[in-house]
């Protein structure tokens, strides 16, 4: 029964009853339990096809199974249950729904035979993505989730042309291998880079991911570049332009977040930096780099949230975000300290944690493909990571200065997340084997070897202590660090401030009269309705993006099924 159906119903239904539901408790159950079935939905999937539709005279593969799909589909449900017990006692109802059906479209997109399920799924995401941006609460939240609503509506533009073009030209729709050497292929997969957040397109994620609510940015870690990671491993791997968009992508990561001040913008940066170690996998195409892709995609989901489930705690507790108004919180916080310390040694790469088993295979496949220059960049860039999240967040909001702040540690939910993902982080490096007969290919892979710990040791001690060295130069500003999106934040607020200033006198005169118009249209609609009832209500701009966006999807999944 279950390998018929979709495994992201099981998320999308438990959405609609965490919606329904005003019961916390029960909610708490949904929120944890719908994820759960989905994964044993996950895992009654077979090899193969197994649900097929038609469609304007095509067939849609709407469920199709494969180990690297049961992969990530597993690590997006485990974060998604894990993500319901960090959130359930504080997130708004709203966040809740959202990121269930957020799960719901990675969820999807994992099992998507055909490329126009995959595009509705991963539309699915963007727009429920969008709502738990929204979901911060605060006029920042609400103008970085509108830059992150258009960056992505701009991305599901692109795939789609892509989508269609291959259509016309092949005439099919499956999910397969493709090169990018022609338009249609090359719009595919800029759509889907523009999700991995790679540069120049990428400060959609470090302009909204430390703007969502504490519980919001641990969502928002795990599902929107991973989903493009696998993606990319399913249709352009190998395509060797991505081992140089990887290799940017690395070091673009590590020098913004370098500079950073902000907790969670750090983590943000990070995330690019990360990912850029699984495109430059995928670039490099053989057996041994597509499973250090899909392994690093599921430890880095772990890390990731663990890291940003820490600073969403130290937000949440202390009210402050930047580096320069904390520290000394080892005091008061010692779990959320030890939690945040192990997810800083994963993303490091650390020996005995998951960074370790999984991104060590992406270098040795460089070594394999005779990729010396590829092999001595990662090197660098892992000292790298270790400088700006293995050392500096720690240090930074935990040790360094006392601050004065004598915050409660995690409440007993968050703390249970947290411990939950810093054993698994250690568990899959000690014992990789738990992972590796998961993973796409055969594995032949030994990390703990005597030469390779030795080494990373090497690199990381040689790089904490560069960092203490340059300690008095990492003193933190108050500043924003902008690349690219300085266009949108600044240059286009400046073009629609001068064309305020020289627009004729006829197009104010214009303006005012409509203005006049529908000021008199709400005041009189106001006075008719009052304050009573559904309508008269002024609603928050989550709960009113969130019907939309329900009503959207209402109308896109009657026109497809029906």
């Amino acid at each position: 029964m279950f390998e018929s159906l979709p495994p992201a119903l099981a998320l999308i239904g438990g959405a609609l009853l965490t919606a329904a539901i005003s019961s916390r408790q029960i909610r708490a159950f949904v929120v944890i339990g719908a994820p759960l079935v989905c994964l044993y939905g996950i895992w009654q999937v077979p090899d193969g096809v197994s649900l097929e539709a038609s469609f304007l005279g095509y067939t849609l593969e709407l469920v199709e199974g494969s180990p690297v799909r049961r992969l990530f589909a597993t690590i997006f449900a485990l974060m998604a249950a894990t993500g319901g017990l960090f959130a359930f006692n504080h997130a708004r109802r709203t966040e809740l729904v959202a990121a269930q059906f957020y799960a719901a479209g990675a969820v999807g997109v994992c099992f998507a035979g055909d490329l126009l399920t995959l595009f509705l799924f991963w539309e699915l995401m963007a727009l429920f993505s969008t709502v738990v941006v929204w979901c911060g609460g605060t006029e920042k939240a609400r103008a970085a989730g509108v830059r992150y609503a258009i960056m992505h509506l701009l991305g599901g533009v692109i795939l789609k042309v892509g989508i269609e073009g291959v259509l016309i030209s092949t005439g099919s729709l499956d999910v397969r291998p493709l090169q990018a050497t022609d338009f249609n292929t090359w719009m595919i997969l800029i759509g889907i880079l523009i999700n991995a957040a790679a540069p120049p397109l990428s400060a959609w994620l470090s302009d909204a991911y430390p703007n969502a609510s504490p519980t919001g940015s641990v969502y928002l870690s795990a599902f929107t570049t991973k989903t493009a990671i696998l993606a990319l491993i399913l249709l352009f791997p190998g395509e060797s332009i991505l081992i140089w968009v990887g290799v940017f992508m690395i070091f673009y990561g590590i020098i913004y977040a370098l500079l950073e001040n902000d907790i969670r913008r750090i983590l943000a940066f990070s995330i690019v930096n990360q990912v850029g170690f699984m495109v430059c996998a995928v670039g490099i195409g053989t057996e041994m780099a597509i499973n250090g892709a899909a392994a690093h995609a599921f430890a880095h989901i772990i890390y990731k949230a663990l890291l940003f489930m820490s600073a969403g705690v130290v937000v949440m507790r202390t009210g402050m975000h930047l580096c320069t108004d904390v520290g000394g919180l080892f005091r008061t916080m010692p779990i959320t300290m030890w939690c945040g310390i192990i997810g800083a040694l994963a993303i490091s790469s650390f020996p005995l944690t998951s960074g370790f088993t999984t991104k060590s295979m992406i270098s040795q496949a460089s070594v394999d493909e005779g990729l010396m220059l590829v092999y001595f960049l990662l090197a660098a860039a892992s000292a790298g990571v270790f400088l700006h999240a293995g050392i500096k967040f720690p240090w930074f909001v935990f040790f360094q200065k006392d601050s004065g702040l004598r915050p409660k540690d995690a409440p007993w939910n968050m703390t249970l997340a947290m411990l939950f993902f810093a054993g698994m982080c250690i568990l899959l490096g000690v014992f990789p084997q738990l992972l590796y007969p998961l993973l796409p290919y055969a594995v032949e892979y030994e990390p703990y070897k005597a030469s390779k710990v030795l080494f990373y040791l090497q690199l990381l001690l040689f790089s904490g202590l560069a960092f203490f060295l340059l300690l008095p130069w990492m003193q933190r500003t108050l500043t924003i660090s902008l690349d690219v999106d300085w266009l949108w934040r600044k240059g286009l607020p400046l073009l629609a401030r001068f064309g305020a200033r020289v627009g004729s006198p006829l197009v104010n005169a214009a303006q005012s009269r409509l203005d006049d118009a529908f000021n008199a249209v709400t005041t009189s609609a106001r006075n008719t309705m009052g304050h009573a009832g559904p309508l008269g209500r002024s609603w928050e701009i989550g709960t009113t993006a969130l019907w939309i966006v329900l009503l959207l999807m209402v109308y896109v999944f009657a026109y497809y099924l029906f």
